[in-house]
């Protein structure tokens, strides 16, 4: 536990620290604090707070830096923003909802990446929303000798084509007497439901056109977990231009690595997903985060009451955090509206 003034020496440091880049020392702190102490009395608290591990020296300097720990302390005790007020950077000229229109989810999230690492001049990864497995009609096309396209229709009006390459050569008049089965008996479930179904009832449908159903709730069912497993991210060389990581070519590898392996990025984002409003990651204190020096401030978005994705900036661990919760709180809210609305 940390008493009121060690907790406002911190936070001063912190604040110090995030906007300037420079370690902090006990003049610095003596003048900005607003507390009446001095050098000597102050260079002891932070001396208590380097023992706790909420700060260090680095190198030879004399001044101070936070840790991982320190800035969580910070994020999670003294730091005060207001959610759902947008920053000054997000407010006049086009407003973002009007940006995020409701035509194509894809470009929605698209957009919604890249106006995050704009606002943050970060890096913004926002994930694809994830599909309820229902299809409201599924078609099949002869393309040829054994090649059919099935045409899967979502009810949101998504299509989705997968090309089958079939053991059988079948007839249009087979793949429409198929293609009514399957709308007849099926339209509105589940594709993993129409799969276990299926099972039971292969027997009752003549050989070949079973066999072509099964394929194609495979097809539909590989079709979901695609989408799932999309992330989009934006803006990842801004971070090069980021002090903290300038110079060090180690990390700058590391963090290409993980934009890049795009499933690592999905499990941190995954944690989001399961929280309640804006969560904040901070690298080097677990092993949520695997790169020290990053830290990501995400939130999950929903649609229609359902939260289906998450959103978020990944940048330094030496960010504005209040700055970023806003951008991101905001942003997920704007991107779940666009992505409830019915496009006219």
């Amino acid at each position: 536990m940390l008493d009121d003034r060690a907790k406002m020496l911190l936070k001063t440091l912190v604040e110090r620290y995030i906007a300037d880049g420079q370690p902090v020392g006990s003049r610095t702190l003596s003048k900005t604090s607003g507390l009446e102490l001095s050098p000597a009395t102050i260079r002891n608290v932070m001396s208590d707070l380097e023992e706790l591990g909420l700060i260090a020296s680095p190198h030879t300097s004399a001044g101070r830096i936070p840790t991982a720990r320190g800035y969580r302390i910070f994020v999670d005790t003294m730091l005060t923003t207001r959610r759902g007020v947008a920053p000054a950077s997000m407010q006049g000229g086009v407003m973002l909802d009007e940006q995020l229109q409701p035509d194509q989810p894809k470009r929605v999230i698209a957009h919604a990446a890249q106006m995050l690492s704009n606002l943050s001049q970060f890096v913004g990864v926002v994930t694809a929303p994830r599909k309820a497995s229902v299809f409201r009609h599924m078609e099949f096309l002869r393309l040829g000798e054994r090649r059919v396209l099935l045409i899967l229709v979502s009810p949101d009006g998504d299509v989705q084509n997968r090309v089958l390459f079939t053991a059988h050569d079948y007839t249009q008049g087979q793949l429409v007497e198929a293609t009514n089965y399957l709308n007849a008996h099926y339209a509105g479930q589940s594709i993993e439901a129409v799969r276990e179904r299926l099972k039971n009832e292969v027997d009752a449908l003549r050989g070949e056109i079973g066999v072509l159903m099964q394929a194609a709730v495979q097809a539909g069912s590989d079709a979901v977990h695609e989408d799932a497993d999309q992330v989009i991210v934006s803006g990842e060389r801004k971070l090069l231009d980021v002090q903290d990581f300038g110079t060090d070519l180690g990390s700058i590898r590391k963090m290409f690595d993980l934009f890049e392996h795009k499933t690592q990025l999905l499990r941190l984002l995954d944690g989001s997903s399961r929280a309640e409003g804006v969560s904040i990651y901070i690298g080097g204190e677990s092993g949520v985060v695997p790169i020290e020096e990053l830290s990501i401030v995400s939130a999950p978005y929903e649609i229609d009451g359902q939260i289906v994705g998450t959103l978020g900036v990944i940048g330094p661990t030496r960010m504005a955090y209040d700055r970023m919760i806003q951008i991101v709180d905001i942003t997920s809210r704007l991107v779940g509206n666009a992505l409830s609305q019915k496009p006219g």
